[in-house]
This record gives C-alpha cells, structure tokens and sequence, in this order.
C-alpha cells in the first residue's frame, strides 16, 4: 500500500490521547510515560496519517509479556523490528493502512531521549519544522503520494536534524511535553 503525506490534522492529538489510555491500559503498571512521537505530533507539518506513540516501560520484558494485551486492541507485536532494544506494535485499519506505530523502549533508553529531544525540538523551532516539512514534500508529488524509497531519501536531513536537537537539548532546561 503505497504512503501519503497530507496536512497536519488538529484530530491527532484527540486520537493519540484516546490511544494512549487504551495502550497504558493493554500495558499495565510498567508504563512509566506515553508520548506523542512522530510528524503528527508537531503542529503545522505535513505528515503520514500514522500516529507514532513512544511508551517508556520500568522494564521491557514487560512489553513482552503483556504483547496478548496489546493484541486484544488490535495491535500486531512484530518484536525489536529492526531497532535494538524496542519493541514494536503496529495497528492497522479495517483497509490495511496503518494507524498507530507504538515504540516501547525501556525508560532512560538512548532512543526515548533522540526520539523526544527531535519531537521538542521541532515543536520550538517551526523553522526547521517547516524545512522538514519542504523535505517531505519534495519526496511526494502533487497529490502526497510519496515516493519508494521515502525513508531511506529523507534520512539524511533527518540525522542532521536529530544532532542538531540533541545537542540543543543539552544545553536547554525545556520540559519534556
């Protein structure tokens, strides 16, 4: 199923809020954060309608344990996917699309602190939001329907943001929302 980008949606936030409690719910008392990750959760970007959710968990053995749980809501567990260290679940649609990518890493893992410090970053500089923005939508055409090899193209600009975020948030006493 081939990926497109659209406008920020405000009903995002809404979504990402409702899911939240279902998946700290499916998860249990090992959820020791939820965070909106991911395009849809910085205002005025384009993105793909797919909501990114970073759980921290006290310990990721518990995500393993309660994978039936997160089943139970419609979400499929595909393990570390690709990223050690995490544990992925992907929720999809009644036409396949996926809706919601949920991230569970163990609190105070590297990836929680990259993932928010880019999110945060974004979110206080709508320059560099609006140039990731631009990025994306030149790898798009006319009608958001985005390119193969997406990810992989839009990488780069993405490393390059991410250092410049982390080192930021090194130097910034900025409240994690």
């Amino acid at each position: 199923m081939k990926k497109r980008i659209v406008r920020h949606r405000p009903e995002w936030k809404l979504q990402f809020a409702d899911e939240a409690e279902r998946i700290r719910a499916a998860l249990g008392e090992s959820v020791a954060a939820v965070h909106h990750i991911g395009s849809t959760a910085i205002p005025g970007i384009v993105a793909k309608p797919t909501i990114d959710i970073l759980v921290e968990i006290s310990e990721l053995s518990a995500a393993d344990q309660r994978a039936g749980a997160m089943e139970k809501i419609g979400y499929r567990a595909k393990g570390e996917f690709g990223i050690p260290q995490r544990r992925y679940f992907q929720k999809r649609n009644r036409a396949g699309a996926s809706v919601f990518h949920v991230h569970v890493f163990q609190s105070g893992s590297p990836h929680v602190k990259r993932h928010l410090a880019f999110r945060d970053f974004l979110r206080r500089f709508p320059e560099k939001a609006a140039a990731y923005s631009r990025v994306k939508i030149k790898l798009a055409d006319e009608s958001g329907l985005l390119v193969d090899d997406y990810q992989d193209r839009k990488a780069s600009f993405v490393r390059m943001m991410e250092a410049e975020a982390l080192a930021w948030r090194e130097t910034t006493s900025v409240p994690r929302a």
